[in-house]
């Protein structure tokens, strides 16, 4: 049976809201529920480093959600940046190439050692939820399937020294499969039963992706648009708890 703890400790809210007073409410309201808050390009780009202090002071773990994609030395320099403001974790896109990810960790790892931060978690993204089969392939002239993708890149990932990749719940198995149990993956597109899909094209329910192997899920519109978002992160812990 699992717990709260480790339920918390799995669950990621993602803060793209408009407004900062919102994410603040929402770190205030859900900070028992929640281990690590996701601070989006919707909110970083709209309130920086302020929602970040917020979420410091409020002693929660933040996971900035930049999906980092430069040349090497760019990624470097930025990723130094991003440890250097408190990030406990954040991401990279894996399309940028090993040698890329190598710069972030290098970054990262820089920074960490020179502040006194504990090792911070990087992540890559592989192919975003919102993509299907039909997009990699007609749109992007991808012929791979998504699945085969996601593994190729998170082998890179792997390779480049990354902690794990960002991939939908579709992916879980094989990757933990063929990159052991201990390549972390957050598992964004995560639906409630109760909720809506969105705009997503490759999710599943929290339960499921947790039964899957996801290490964190990331929740966003069904708890941050929810009429009551303290009822709304109760019954994710107990559809987790039932199914589970």
């Amino acid at each position: 049976m699992i717990n709260d703890e480790q339920i918390k400790k799995r669950l990621v809210l993602a803060l793209d809201v408009e407004e900062i007073d919102k994410a603040k409410e929402l770190v205030e309201k859900l900070s028992p529920y929640i281990g690590t808050f996701k601070v989006g390009l919707q909110l970083f780009c709209g309130f920086g480093l302020e929602i970040i202090n917020y979420i410091k002071e409020k002693n929660a773990d933040f996971f900035l959600d930049v999906k980092l994609h430069d040349i090497p030395n760019t990624v470097e320099k930025a990723s130094y940046n991003i440890i250097k403001n408190g990030a406990n974790f954040f991401n990279v896109h894996a399309t940028g190439g090993i040698e890329m990810m190598k710069a972030a960790k290098k970054g990262a790892q820089e920074a960490s050692e020179k502040f006194g931060y504990k090792k911070p978690l990087i992540l890559a993204v592989t192919v975003l939820t919102s993509i299907s089969d039909e997009i990699l392939q007609n749109e992007l002239e991808n012929k791979c399937k998504a699945e085969d993708f996601v593994l190729k890149l998170a082998k890179n990932a792997k390779l480049a020294g990354l902690d794990g990749v960002v991939a939908s719940a579709k992916e879980l198995p094989i990757i933990k499969k063929e990159l052991g149990k201990d390549f972390i993956v957050l598992t964004p597109g995560i639906r409630p039963i109760w909720s809506s899909k969105d705009d997503q094209k490759r999710i599943a329910t929290p339960s499921g992706a947790i039964k899957d192997g996801a290490d964190y899920i990331v929740l966003g519109r069904a708890i941050t648009k929810a009429d009551d978002v303290i009822e709304a992160i109760k019954k994710v812990y107990e559809e987790i708890k039932e199914n589970l």
